[in-house]
């Protein structure tokens, strides 16, 4: 029995050593492939600063969280042996500090050293990101990820259609692609092409391709006036998957650029990569001059007006909700979030203490004083304290206000504590931190209703599905901020000029492909 029980474990021992023995070939076959990245939109004229804690920097394998198609189950986690290093994403804001830079970055570094060598990275990017005293992060950043990772190594890179591609970016990265969606509903989808473009290398033994052709258009719009909804982006961003498409093309993107940071870098760009030399370039020369050719077309996606013009619309109309977007602002693409200018205009309205008059929500205002006395008061009970103007106090003081507390609550990722105050009309909702109303769940989990408000006014530029979808009537108000809608009144002394809209009559700009070199 013994001798039977011996043989039977030498014979198990045996099965399961050739077992690990093809699983360990199998994944030394595999390529090896790094992930990294920091994701932020920044302006630099506003005067918020972003810290550490903003990024929620995900480790290890928690950055697989981010992606979808990269899940446990998946095909593509199974083409490659994966080292996830550090990915933060912050919800756009102010500058970002250099120390919560430097942390973040070096900390991506020491991750990589560990796991050297690597056949592949994948760099998930904004391409947006400002950092105190230094000019052109993402080109920093990657620079420095290749003296660790060498010149063998072929990154590919997702970016924002709204980032900035710079020379040296676009130098020492191998293959780039971006959105071509705005709203980016298409995002995912972005970061898996850039996954996919890397791993169909690698596993032909492609390596880096040949071409890659760039091409800087002095053209800054926001995205308020560039959305793939309507034209002219519409039709510009329907070329670019019937070119990337092609045979000897590997990707093809466009970049509308960042209007609210001031640097050299920010402005819109073409790339095509493959090798096909004629091909990437004229295709890219193709994108290129199409973009130049309809610069005089691009138009806000909604009818804009001053803000008491706004109001007068919407309290006027019987469409049902009116959305106003509080533009200036805007925390989604990089307002501090707490201007108080438009609140302060909209409870100084008689309209909104009438028992008559229109229901109003307002998304929203930072207000942690409240916040703190709001939770010792409960739901229910009157509250009294300032919000807002902690950040920027440039355009209005702090408001106090005073109301009853309908709602109250915990644990959101960007918020952490939100509180519904009432004030005649108006619901406002504070918040501990600034935080963007994009869903509808984000209304209703504070027993909030924006289809059946008469007036919903978000901290918004041109809005994401959701709101979109319910919208009755929407208006864009010029509003003050950080992210003002008004490029000519905020003052550049960095971008490359002449630019356009800034220099109207500027003569028309070289748009012939510049072939960046491969390492």
């Amino acid at each position: 029995m013994k001798n039977l029980m011996l043989s039977l474990q030498i014979i198990i021992a045996l099965f399961t050593s050739s077992c690990n023995s093809s699983e360990n070939s199998k994944m030394t076959d595999l390529p090896r492939i790094a992930i990294a990245g920091l994701a932020i939109e920044s302006s630099t004229f506003s005067p918020a600063k972003t810290q550490v804690d903003a990024f929620h920097a995900k480790r290890g394998e928690e950055v697989f969280s981010y992606y979808p198609f990269l899940s446990i189950d998946s095909l593509n986690r199974n083409r490659a042996v994966w080292f996830p290093t550090l990915r933060g994403h912050a919800l756009p804001g102010g500058i970002v500090t250099r120390d919560a830079y430097e942390i973040l970055v070096n900390e991506t570094l020491d991750r990589l050293k560990q796991n050297l060598p690597y056949d592949g990275l994948f760099f998930d990017i904004h391409g947006a990101m400002s950092v105190e005293g230094l000019e052109d992060p993402e080109g920093d950043f990657i620079i420095r990820i290749r003296e660790i990772v060498g010149d063998k190594t072929i990154i590919s890179t997702s970016m924002d259609l709204h980032g900035n591609v710079s020379w040296r970016l676009a130098h020492n990265t191998d293959l780039i692609t971006c959105y071509r969606m705005a709203p980016h509903e298409d995002a995912l989808e972005s970061k898996k092409r850039a996954v996919d473009n890397l791993l169909y290398r690698l596993e032909n033994k492609l390596g880096k391709p040949a071409y890659k052709a760039w091409i800087p258009i002095p053209i800054l719009l926001p995205g308020e006036k560039t959305s793939t909804r309507v034209e002219p982006a519409k039709s510009l961003y329907a070329k670019v998957k019937p070119i990337a498409d092609q045979n000897g093309i590997t990707d093809a993107a466009v970049w509308v650029g960042y209007a609210w940071a001031d640097e050299p870098r920010n402005h819109a760009v073409v790339m095509v990569t493959g090798d096909n030399k004629e091909k990437v370039i004229n295709s890219a020369e193709e994108l290129a001059k199409n973009f130049w050719e309809v610069r005089n077309d691009f138009e806000f996606i909604a009818p804009t007006a001053t803000l008491k013009e706004c109001l007068d619309k919407a309290i006027a109309s019987n469409k049902v909700p009116f959305i106003i977007s509080d533009m200036g602002d805007n925390p989604t693409a990089g307002g501090a979030g707490d201007v108080t200018w438009t609140l302060a205009q909209i409870l100084n309205r008689p309209e909104f203490n009438s028992n008559d008059g229109p229901s109003l929500i307002y998304a929203s205002i930072p207000g942690p004083e409240l916040i703190e006395k709001a939770v010792k008061i409960g739901i229910g009970g009157k509250v009294e304290a300032y919000v807002g103007a902690i950040v920027d106090s440039r355009y209005s003081p702090p408001i106090k206000l005073k109301g009853i507390i309908k709602a109250i609550k915990y644990g959101d990722i960007n918020a952490e504590t939100e509180v519904v105050v009432k004030v005649g009309n108006v619901n406002v909702i504070v918040t501990k931190k600034r935080k963007p109303y994009h869903f509808i769940k984000d209304f209703t989990d504070l027993e909030l209703n924006p289809e059946k408000t008469d007036i919903v006014v978000v901290k918004i530029g041109y809005l994401v599905p959701e709101l979109y979808n319910i919208r009755a009537d929407w208006i864009m108000a010029l509003t003050p901020g950080g992210v003002d809608q008004d490029l000519e009144r905020l003052e550049y002394k960095k971008i490359n000029r002449p630019m356009f809209p800034l220099d109207k009559n500027m003569e028309n700009p070289d748009l012939s492909a510049k072939l960046v070199p491969v390492f």
